[in-house]
Formats: structure tokens, C-alpha cells, sequence
């Protein structure tokens, strides 16, 4: 926007105009994120939110600081740090980290001659050539061998680590290399320790600082242990203004001295000073070239490459940092890192590894924190002193700073105080000024949980009452940041951690795993997949994924819509599917209306099931969430979402609808339905606020306290279904224990995996889902009574309609052997370590076992063997596999092995014709569809085939009663036999075991007998048939002539009717 790269640029436009400019920023952002975090369902406060920048917030910082410093937490000091030349800044560690980049840097290997002999130098190795001008001091480890060679190719003498010798002759770590190889490159003239180099002198590669006052004690050999031979010489170069190590090894051996000026040539911009002639003015990246031909030039250059490595970049201008030394104000975080362990331990975190991994060992390392930062936007450190610093006040507040100086301010940010100045009570005359810096945003960041009430200048007992904060949650990247400086903080104030409990999320990365760039444009625009998709399905995404387990999401697009198609329109489905059903009801002339006596009522075992599993989710919703658990209670809505619209919806769809006679037991049903909605829909809330307000809206208007909604609603109490204006005025529901239910899920849970297995059985053999099959026979593992008596019980007709089957058979314990083997498999790992070397003879003991042999064992509870015990439920695992001979079965098992299905799949002309009237009636009620007809609608249906291989009518004949059940007493019809007056509704060719059937739907009509003379049948052709009773006598006249006509004698109410009577259709 200003286009500002040097801070220069800032002081010469003015430092009240570049913050009006952030401060406009800030604003227009806000709105930005306002408009975005309410599109995604958030609810937060924003007519009372706070903002880092506002007046009261800046006052408590303030207070913090002035807290610490009382405490003698707070000092002054040089230290290397990561350094943005961009914002002409130092980073925290915790920021350097934030951005790292695969580069490509130059790697240089220069040499250092001995003054002493300077036919020998001692070579070091950097990919910082910039920092050569500042170098000082070589330093070794006093304990690694070292080796002084002849370099016969240029007849030159180096000295180097003895490991790292490979660094100049890199053909020493490849395989082939042998060490005879070595006579034609290199001599080995002595070998000596690390500690025989420690304080030789060597002639620098530049003199820029060769006349500091502390130059005697530059240009010597010193010794760390933190010099390794996994890279480069040995040997490591010196610049104490450009390196931790290099700064802390140089001040421990008094090459330079604390406090006193580093040899530093480099400005706040990275740009070289006047100190190197040659490269001044240039940024130090850009420097590298030119300062390497010097070195080359003075034949210093030994070695030329380059090395890709990850190396850090600004998280503000995404420019590459440089490590410089820097007069900074520090707060001592290591005088308090005991107490912020101690205080760890009272949080507790999702999940915990985060907390007592990273979070834990960046606590014990803690380090000093520097929280000055030399930028010109941001709470100004409240720091007057004098220019030698003699005279240092700390400002806690607007009124401190007033009485002071006699000036009051309503704006903290620097443009206002920077002209502030407070006369010494020291020194009359002279004046304090506040120092040039300002706070590190993470300070700030940090101090949160006071300033955003203006405590202590406001809001005392609401902060004290609400601190430590309930809970707090944050990216897995604020673990050395946000989560850092509050535990920081709050423990330096108060002794306590800032936070009880927090939720660490994990990082959402573009879709091939690399950072999100709105440079790189690698994501989509979150607005347009909210709008896409709606936000709830973006919020599900994300609360469904890694992130909420601290780990990363690779974000797609397209799993947003797999939430949209895979649990929103099933969901929605289900919804749409009990409306049209509750609108069917009521067109009977009933009302409906919510009642929890019949949903308790119910003895239906799916009711039952349904209703215990809802119960059952709503307690676990409870106890997850009171822990915090996000990422264990998505995936179980998600699978209730599941279990409710493929297995309740499916296995009740026809007695939802009405279709089974009995509209009480509808009604029954859809009360169970509308119950479980209700209830789903208000657990789900939380998660997408969105689809189940629109559910609510709906579903409140059949509740009782509806009309109360006028005098109200949501905002009296007390807060009721209905009555409510939002679903987000409704707590979570409470479980009910006593419709918790294990029996009626168990029960459940193994019909399902009956009907699974069973399906996949019909798919190994390829047998249509419409065409029967004769025999489903069942073996189970150990089956409770329960389940015994659920499946051949209750549940058996729902798995006989489910697999299209026309017997279930459940094989008891004693008939096991005859269609199955059971088989034991030793646990190796567990086993392992109590047999040892018998352990082969105890497997192959146990894999042996007969099937009674097996079923023992596991009755018995353990297996005495080789001198051990093996118990059976623990140590074994038991398989069950299908033996039965005879290739009309085929079967499918369970991964476990304890539950197997077998069907009996013979294909006889029952079965086929059977399999055929499933594909009419599947036919028909298509056709119903396409035609708009509603349940309650009766037609009579026709078909049209080809006579002279008349299946379907065989077909039909074979299973009259399935047609009767399915059609309310219906059945199709041979179209020949159709009256010539029917009226035609619809008519399409369809598909029937293969063969072209033309199926038509007719009005209702009344048939007459065959041979009725023209002037009756013409008659009869006007009548509708429910507007004439059974065996009424009808009478009329036709061109004066009176005539008669009897139901059941001249005609009948229906085709069907007719056929039966007079025997012409003897299937009927």
C-alpha cells in the first residue's frame, strides 16, 4: 500500500501519518473479518469487542509491564536475535519459526593464516560470507582431533578437523574412496587436539576492525563445545554481532566485552555502513557476491559452493531474517521457567500431548524474552530515562504519566507520547524522553486476558471472578506464541496459569500440504466455498478433520461437498421424508402433535433402538464435550446421521408412510421420528447452527407452545421447544437413562451386521437385491439370549424384507460344527515374551486344534500348555469360518471372525418368478411416482407382454398375496382383460427379468359382463365405482326403454373383482 521498505521511509512521511494508515488498515480488516466470522456462525460480540490499539487496552499493557518491572523482571541487554531488515526489527524465536523456506545460499571455505607461521591457515566454513567483515575469533572443540595437511595440488598447509577432511577432498565420503587414494591429493603433516590450537593468533581476512579498542583481544583461536564435525571444517568463524553462539562464546573468552559496542557493520535496514567501503550501502544477501571476489582476490578464497537448507523468513514481509545483536529490553523468564512448569500442570489440554510435549520442553528451555520491537506501530514501551540512562521511570498509566508530566492523553500510540517528556527529580534541569521502542505484539497478545477489561483500571471483581480463564483455543503454531507469553505473564503477575483448560487445532494447509499463500493463490476463497456450500458444511469439514486433533488438514474442496452429499441431504432427506408423512397424516383428519407418552409407549424394537441410541449420543455429546473432546464427538454425530436415515428411516419406510394399513402405528412411528429429529437437531446446533435453525423453524410449529411464541417466544423463560424463536435459545438436551437401552442396541447392532454380510453375499454372487433368496442361515459367536431372541423374534422380519429372503435360520451352539470351523490364532506379541523358545511349539499346538478342541478351549476360558496358561478371551483370537459343503451356499464373514452368513442361493422357477414380481412391483410404484400419485391416490394397474411366453403373468399368478399386501388388495392385471372405457393415467415400457413389459395405470372403473348388450355397458362406462355400494340394483332408462343393471351379476366395482367372480383368472 505505501510501498514503504526502509524505516527511514516511515520518519521521513511521519510517524502520525503511517499509524493513521495502520490504524485505517485495522478497520477496514475488521469489517472484513466481521462480515466473514458471522457468515460462518460465530457468535462474538462486536459492538463490545476490544482492539490492541485502543486507548484502554494499551493503559493495561502498561500496567503489566510497570508489574513486572516492580518485580526486577524487566532489563536491558544486547542480544543476537532473528532480525526482519525489511520491518528493521528483531522476531521473538517463537516468530522466526513461523516461515520457513527451502533456499539456495552460498558455502565458502576461506582460509586464516597463522601469524605465527603463515605458510599454514587454519580454514573455516560459512554460508553467511556477508559476516566475514565482522569476524573476530576462530573457535574448535577442545576435544576433536585436528590434522595439519599439505594440499598438494596447491602446495598450500591447512589445518582442519581430522573427520572433516572430506569437506576439501569430497571424494573421502563416497563408498569406492580407500586411503591409499589419499597419497595423490593430501599429506598428513601432524595431528594435535583441539585444546593445542586454543589462543594461537591469525591474520584477519579484512581490517575494518582491527583498530578497535578492544582489538588485542581479537583474532585468536577459542574453544565450545558447540562445535561439531557433521559439516564444514572443524573450524567456525566468529562475528559476534551476527550469531547467538558466536556472541555468547566470544563474551565467555573477552574478545568482546558486555555492553560495550560490538563490531557491527551492518544497519537496521541490513544495509552495510561506511565500516565496509566497498559493499556500502548494500543489502547483506546482495553483498555475498561482491564480498567473495574480495576474499578470492586476496587469495583467501579456498572452496566455492552452494547448499540448499531451510532457512527462516520475516512472517510480516516474507523476506529472509539475519541473526543480529541488538539493545533490547528483556523480561526474565528464566528466573520464573520453574514456577511456568508448575503451572502447566494445572491446564489441562486436547489433546495432551501438545501440552506435556512441545508446550512442557519449550517451558524447561525457556529463555529470556526480548519484547522490544523497533517499529513505530504498536503500544509504545512505557519507558522514560535519560540519554545515559542513569534516570529509568516505568509508566503504569494514563493518570502516572499525567501526574508526572504534567500532560493528560487520551492516545497511547507514539505520535502522542514520543512529545511527552517528565522532568528528572534527580537532575533539575535535565529531562527524560521515553525510549525509541515499542512492544512486541506477542506482549500484547499475551497481556490479553487484562486489557480486554481494562483491569485494574476497570472491571476488577469481573476479572477476578472469570481468571484463570475457562478455556481458550488456538493453532498448534501459538504453542511458542500466544499460549507461551499468557502462561509467561500470568505467572510473573499472579502465580498462575492464565487459561484452565485449552483446545489446541491443528494447521489447514493448501491441498498439497504446503503453507496457504494468498501470494501463491494455492486454496480456494473461503467466501466463495462458504457460499458454495454453506457454512455449515465448511464448519463440519474442519470439525471432522485432523485439525481438532492438533494435526494438519490438507484443505479440499471437495471434502466440503463430500459433507454436503454424505450426511446434509440424507439428513435433510430424513427430515423432508417425515413432513411429507406428518402432511399425509393429518389429511386423514388427524392432528399431530408431539407426544412423549407414545414415543415412550413404543414397543417397537427399531423405536426402541432408535430412541436408546439417541439417549446414548446425547450422554456421550455431554461427556465429550465437558472434556473438550471435539474430535471424538464429530465422527459419532456424523455416524448417528448414519444409523438414523440408512437403517431407522430405511427399515420403517413403508410403515412410515402408511403403507402397512395401520395408521396408528404410523403415527407411532413418525412421533419416534419427530422425537429423535428434535433431539439430533438440537445437539446439533452447536456444530452447524445454520441447517438446524431451518429444521427447528419447521418442526416448532407442531409443538404445544407454539402460539406462545407471539408473547415472545425465546426470550421469556421459560426456554421451551416451540415456544423459541431460535433453537439457539434451547440448552442441550439431558439424557433420559431410563430409554437408555443396551439389549435393543446390541440387538441392532448385530441385525445389521446380518443384513451387511448378507448383501455382500448377494453381490459374490451376483443375485439381484428384487430376486428372493430361500434360506438365510446365520452363525454367531457366543450370541447373547438377547440376540437370540431379537433376531428370530421381533427383528426377523425386518432382515427377511432387508435381504429379500424367505427363511432366516439361526444355527444354535450345538450345530455349529456343520456349517463352520472355529479356528485360534495365537497373539505372538503377548504370547512372545511368556513362552520364548516354546512359543513355535505353543502355536503350532494351538492352529491345530479341531473345532471342538477350539470351542473347549474358549468354554474353558484358558489353555494350559507347555508348562503356561493361555487365556482364551486375552492372549488367543477366535475365527469362524464357513465349511459347509454343497455349491448352492455361499457366505461372507466378519473381519473378526465371529459372525458368519450363508445363503442358500438355488435359482428355481419360484425363486425366479418371486424375483419377477419384485421388479413389477418396483415397476409400478416408479411409474406411481412419475405420475405425481400420492399414497392414498388408487389405480388399477395393467401389463402388456409377449403372449407367447407369458412370464410376468406367471409371475403375478405365483405371488398374488405379495401384489394384495403391497397394493392394499391390487393386483396387476393382464391389459387384455382391461375395460375398453378405463381412462389411462400413465403408460411406459419397462424392463421385466429381461423382457419388455409395457405396465399402464388406469382410473378405477367398473367391469362388465361379458356379452352385455351395448345400451348397459354404455351405461356402466359413466359410473365411478366408490359411487356404488356392493350388490347394488341400478336402474335407467335408454330411448324411452327402462333397464336394470346388479353388481356382482352384470358388473363389478373392478377388473379384479370381476376376474375372481367369474373364474376367468383362476389365480385370483
Amino acid at each position: 500500500m505505501l510501498n514503504i521498505t526502509h524505516r527511514d521511509q516511515v520518519l521521513e512521511m511521519g510517524i502520525d501519518k503511517y499509524n493513521e494508515t495502520c490504524r485505517s488498515i485495522v478497520t477496514r480488516y475488521t469489517k472484513e473479518w466481521e462480515s466473514t466470522i458471522t457468515r460462518l456462525g460465530r457468535w462474538i460480540d462486536f459492538e463490545n469487542d476490544y482492539k490492541t490499539m485502543d486507548p484502554n487496552f494499551m493503559e493495561s499493557v502498561w500496567w503489566v509491564f510497570k508489574q513486572l518491572f516492580e518485580k526486577d523482571l524487566v532489563y536491558q541487554g544486547y542480544k543476537v536475535m532473528p532480525f526482519s531488515t525489511a520491518c528493521g526489527t528483531p522476531l521473538s524465536n517463537f516468530e522466526a519459526g513461523l516461515n520457513y523456506k527451502e533456499v539456495r545460499d552460498p558455502a565458502v571455505v576461506v582460509n586464516f593464516p597463522l601469524v605465527e607461521d603463515e605458510e599454514t591457515s587454519f580454514l573455516a566454513w560459512t554460508t553467511t560470507p556477508w559476516t566475514l567483515p565482522s569476524n573476530v575469533a576462530l573457535c574448535v572443540h577442545e576435544k576433536l582431533e585436528y590434522v595439519k595437511i599439505l594440499d598438494k595440488k596447491s602446495g598450500r598447509k591447512y589445518i582442519v578437523a581430522k573427520t572433516r577432511m572430506c569437506q576439501l577432498y569430497p571424494a573421502m565420503s563416497k563408498k569406492k574412496w580407500k586411503p591409499s587414494m589419499g597419497e595423490e591429493l593430501f599429506e598428513i603433516l601432524a595431528t594435535f587436539p583441539g585444546t593445542e590450537l586454543v589462543g594461537k593468533k591469525y591474520v584477519p581476512i579484512f581490517d575494518y576492525f582491527t583498530k578497535d579498542d578492544n582489538a588485542s583481544e581479537y583474532f585468536r583461536v577459542l574453544s565450545d563445545n558447540y562445535v561439531t564435525d557433521d559439516a564444514g571444517t572443524g573450524i567456525v568463524h566468529q562475528a559476534p554481532a551476527f550469531g547467538e553462539d558466536d556472541y555468547r562464546v566470544c563474551l565467555a573468552h573477552g574478545v568482546i566485552q558486555k555492553g560495550a559496542e560490538l563490531p557491527c557493520p551492518v544497519d537496521g535496514n541490513g544495509m552495510f555502513t561506511e565500516k565496509v567501503p566497498p559493499v556500502k550501502g548494500e543489502h547483506v544477501k546482495k553483498a555475498d557476491a561482491k564480498l567473495m571476489e574480495i576474499i578470492k582476490e586476496n587469495g583467501r578464497l579456498v572452496q566455492k559452493d552452494n547448499l540448499d537448507h531451510s532457512y527462516p523468513f520475516c512472517w510480516r514481509s516474507d523476506t529472509p531474517l539475519i541473526y543480529k545483536a541488538v539493545p533490547s529490553w528483556f523480561i526474565k523468564v528464566e528466573e520464573i521457567k520453574d514456577r511456568l512448569v508448575e503451572n502447566n500442570k494445572k491446564t489441562y489440554w486436547v489433546p495432551n500431548i501438545v501440552k506435556e510435549g512441545r508446550f512442557h520442553n519449550w517451558l524447561v528451555d525457556a529463555r529470556d524474552w526480548a519484547v522490544s520491537r523497533n517499529r513505530f506501530w504498536g503500544t509504545p514501551i512505557p519507558i522514560w530515562a535519560t540519554d545515559d540512562m542513569s534516570e529509568v521511570i516505568c509508566i503504569g498509566s494514563i493518570a502516572e504519566l499525567a501526574e508526572l508530566s504534567g500532560v493528560t492523553i487520551d492516545d497511547l500510540h507514539r505520535e502522542v507520547v514520543d512529545k511527552i517528556e517528565i522532568p528528572s527529580k534527580k537532575t533539575p534541569g535535565v529531562v527524560l524522553k521515553r525510549i525509541d521502542e515499542v512492544f512486541d505484539c506477542w506482549f500484547e497478545s499475551g497481556s490479553m486476558p487484562y486489557a480486554q477489561k481494562h483491569y485494574p483500571f476497570e472491571n476488577r471483581e469481573k476479572f477476578e471472578s472469570g481468571f484463570p480463564a475457562n478455556f481458550i483455543a488456538e493453532g498448534l503454531d501459538q504453542t511458542r506464541g500466544w499460549f507461551y507469553t499468557l502462561m509467561v505473564l500470568a505467572t510473573a503477575l499472579f502465580d498462575k496459569p492464565a487459561f484452565q483448560n485449552l483446545i489446541v487445532n491443528g494447521l489447514v494447509q493448501a491441498a498439497d500440504g504446503k503453507k496457504m499463500s494468498k501470494r501463491l493463490k494455492n486454496y480456494p476463497d473461503p467466501v466463495v466455498v462458504i457460499n458454495k456450500y454453506g457454512a455449515d458444511a465448511l464448519r463440519m469439514y474442519l470439525i471432522n478433520s485432523p485439525v481438532v486433533r492438533a494435526e494438519s488438514l490438507k484443505f479440499k474442496e471437495e471434502g466440503v461437498l463430500g459433507v454436503v452429499k454424505e450426511v446434509f441431504l440424507p439428513w435433510y432427506n430424513a427430515f423432508r421424508f417425515m413432513m411429507q408423512n406428518i402432511e399425509r397424516f393429518e389429511s386423514t383428519g388427524r392432528k399431530f402433535i408431539p407426544s412423549s407418552v407414545k414415543v415412550h409407549g413404543t414397543t417397537n424394537p427399531t423405536d426402541v433402538w432408535i430412541s436408546a441410541a439417541t439417549q446414548k449420543l446425547i450422554k456421550y455429546v455431554h461427556e465429550e464435550m465437558q472434556a473438550y473432546r471435539l474430535y471424538t464427538v464429530m465422527p459419532e454425530l456424523v455416524r448417528f446421521i448414519t444409523q438414523l436415515t440408512n437403517w431407522y428411516v430405511r427399515l420403517n419406510r413403508d410403515r412410515l408412510k402408511g403403507a402397512e394399513g395401520d395408521d396408528d402405528d404410523a403415527e407411532v412411528g413418525l412421533q419416534v421420528l419427530y422425537d429423535v429429529l428434535l433431539n439430533m437437531t438440537t445437539v446439533m446446533a452447536p456444530f452447524t447452527p445454520f441447517i438446524t435453525e431451518f429444521f427447528y423453524q419447521h418442526l416448532r410449529k407442531m409443538q404445544p407452545s407454539y402460539p406462545e411464541h407471539v408473547n415472545g417466544g425465546g426470550a421469556q423463560n421459560p426456554v421451551k421447544p416451540g415456544k423459541s424463536d431460535s433453537i439457539h435459545y434451547l440448552a442441550l438436551p439431558t439424557y433420559d437413562p431410563s430409554r437408555l437401552n443396551e439389549n435393543a442396541v446390541e440387538a441392532m447392532e448385530k441385525l445389521q451386521t446380518i443384513v451387511e454380510l448378507g448383501r455382500n453375499v448377494r453381490e459374490k454372487r451376483l443375485i439381484n437385491l428384487k430376486t428372493p433368496v430361500k434360506n438365510v442361515v446365520v452363525i454367531l459367536r457366543n450370541p447373547s439370549q438377547n440376540v437370540i431372541d431379537s433376531v428370530t423374534g421381533p427383528l426377523k422380519g425386518y432382515i427377511l424384507s432387508e435381504l429379500n429372503a424367505w427363511e432366516l435360520t439361526i444355527v444354535p451352539r450345538e450345530s455349529e460344527h456343520e456349517w463352520v470351523t472355529l479356528s485360534l490364532t495365537p497373539d505372538f506379541k503377548k504370547l512372545g515374551k511368556k513362552f520364548g523358545s516354546k512359543m513355535k511349539t505353543v502355536a503350532a499346538t494351538i492352529k491345530s486344534m479341531s473345532h471342538a478342541e477350539a470351542v473347549g478351549v474358549l468354554e474353558k476360558g484358558h489353555l494350559d500348555i507347555e508348562g503356561g496358561t493361555v487365556d482364551a478371551l486375552t492372549e488367543m483370537v477366535s475365527k469362524l469360518s464357513f465349511s459347509k459343503e454343497g455349491e448352492q451356499w455361499e457366505s461372507a464373514s466378519t473381519q473378526e471372525g465371529d459372525a458368519v452368513v450363508a445363503i442358500d442361493c438355488t435359482q428355481d422357477d419360484a425363486i425366479l418368478a418371486a424375483g419377477r414380481a419384485r421388479e413389477l412391483i418396483n415397476a409400478i410404484q416408479q411409474l406411481r411416482k412419475n405420475a405425481g400419485l400420492d399414497l392414498k391416490d388408487k389405480v388399477e394397474a395393467f401389463f402388456l407382454e409377449n403372449e407367447t411366453d407369458p412370464i410376468i403373468e406367471a409371475a403375478v399368478s405365483e405371488n398374488v398375496e405379495v401384489f394384495r399386501s403391497k397394493f392394499k388388495g391390487s393386483v396387476p392385471l393382464p391389459k387384455r382383460y382391461a375395460p375398453k372405457w378405463s381412462v389411462e393415467i400413465c403408460s411406459e415400457n419397462v424392463e421385466v427379468a429381461g423382457s419388455k413389459v409395457q405396465v399402464t395405470l388406469c382410473r378405477p372403473a367398473v367391469a362388465a359382463r361379458e356379452g352385455l348388450p351395448d345400451e348397459q355397458t354404455i351405461f356402466l362406462s359413466t359410473l365411478q365405482p366408490y359411487s356404488v355400494e356392493t350388490g347394488a340394483e341400478l336402474s335407467f332408462s335408454v330411448d324411452g326403454k327402462d333397464l336394470k343393471v346388479k353388481e356382482g351379476v352384470d358388473f363389478w366395482l373392478s377388473t379384479a373383482s370381476k376376474l375372481a367372480a367369474t373364474k376367468t383368472v383362476v389365480w385370483l
